[in-house]
């Protein structure tokens, strides 16, 4: 078997010219800055994910931050409060917590899905606990009906971090539907790709004007784009003239222009069949490794509960498989499949402050041993998907 000329990567970028065309009439248009491409994009974005706000930021972390920023506000959350986070995800995570002052409390996850584990939620709850940060990992939705529960009964506010599940559903509720505020990114390599850029999305019309303003430097929710003296007249006119240079809590530069917003619009119409084909290389997949699932363990999800994007197709070798995770990656690498890390957070060396005791989570600490994904993307082809289970083959043609 001949060695693929090009690897083949985790993430996949589509440009086509429809994105271009979009671009170019922004360009013409002669306006940048936040304006009807990125009004439209909120709106439409907002809508499929059945909420009645989205605030357009600049990344998936900027839209953590000023969600974190606005219920401490809101809130009236105190330095050293406490939010319960899964001790698997990206370290934006945690580190949104602690730069408002926060302490991010690590909770293990749920062997099979790698999501947080909502029974290992109630025991990390104190008198200091302010919310839980479900974040959706490689494509799945955390198990929502226990977690939403557990926040009703201990009063605790509930962020979502959707950045890998634009789209699913879960029991017929669409990811980011269920938080006080949810995020979701579409940074490169992610579903929707705007190059950069992320939205802050919930129902609650407090928080998204309080959202707009931290996303805008903390200003006066009254003059938050340059469309917003228009058509005012008479004395709203001069409410808005007063008021439109007025800043009313620290903010951010998190704005994104009307050329991102352009690609999301396009990039928006191609979410399901982006969706559909994910999931379609994902049986291939799962058909062409179920025969290693002895060594292997595979995605797991309940399609009777919920969707799954496929975002990435995460793996793990079972502890008596034979083999380490170096070997078989190192191997995939060489062959030109590219892998990467499930990124656990409590090895971290930012976080070795904190003294964290690894042995307590169990199932993050395997993850870290063991866990490592591949691509899933709409961009791999049947030949793709064939080679990558005839290296998987030889790669356990070498161990027998």
């Amino acid at each position: 078997m001949d060695k693929s000329p090009v690897q083949i990567g985790v993430g996949t970028l589509e440009i086509t010219n429809e994105e271009k065309s979009a671009v170019m009439e922004v360009l013409d248009s002669n306006r940048l800055s936040y304006g009807p491409k990125s009004r439209e994009f909120e709106s439409r974005f907002a809508g499929f994910h059945d909420s009645k706000f989205a605030v357009l930021v600049n990344s998936g972390t900027s839209a953590l931050r000023i969600a974190i920023a606005c219920l401490k506000e809101t809130e009236n959350w105190k330095e050293g409060d406490e939010v319960i986070v899964p001790a698997v995800t990206f370290v934006a995570t945690a580190n949104v917590i602690i730069d408002h002052g926060l302490v991010p409390v690590f909770t293990d996850c749920d062997s099979n899905t790698y999501n947080i584990d909502p029974a290992k939620i109630e025991e990390k709850i104190t008198d200091r606990t302010r919310a839980i940060m479900s974040v959706h990992l490689f494509g799945q939705i955390a198990d929502m009906d226990p977690i939403m529960e557990i926040a009703k009964k201990h009063n605790l506010k509930v962020i979502e971090d959707s950045a890998e599940t634009m789209g699913v559903d879960y029991k017929g509720r669409k990811t980011g539907s269920f938080g006080d505020i949810s995020c979701f990114s579409t940074y490169v390599a992610h579903l929707i790709v705007t190059g950069v850029g992320g939205f802050a999305v919930t129902n609650n019309p407090k928080y998204a004007e309080i959202l707009r303003s931290l996303a805008n430097h903390g200003r006066d929710g009254i003059y938050l784009s340059i469309d917003d003296d228009k058509d005012v007249k008479d004395e709203n006119f001069k409410e808005v003239v007063r008021r439109r240079f007025r800043f009313v809590r620290p903010g951010y530069s998190f704005r994104l222009t009307e050329m991102e917003s352009a690609i999301g619009l396009c990039q928006l119409d191609k979410l399901p069949n982006m969706l559909k084909t994910r999931n379609e290389n994902a049986e291939v997949l799962m058909k062409g490794l179920s025969k290693f699932s002895n060594s292997i363990q595979l995605p797991y999800y309940d399609k009777e509960k919920q969707g799954h994007a496929f975002m990435m197709f995460p793996l793990a070798i079972k502890e008596d498989a034979g083999f380490t995770k170096d070997e078989l990656v190192q191997y995939l690498e060489e062959w030109n499949i590219e892998t990467r890390d499930m990124l656990p957070l409590i090895n971290q060396p930012v976080y070795e402050y904190m003294n964290i005791d690894q042995k307590a989570y169990p199932v993050a600490d395997w993850i870290n041993r063991c866990g490592f994904y591949i691509g899933c993307h709409q961009g791999l082809t049947q030949d793709n998907l064939q080679y990558i289970t005839n290296v998987f083959d030889k790669f356990f043609s070498s161990k027998s």
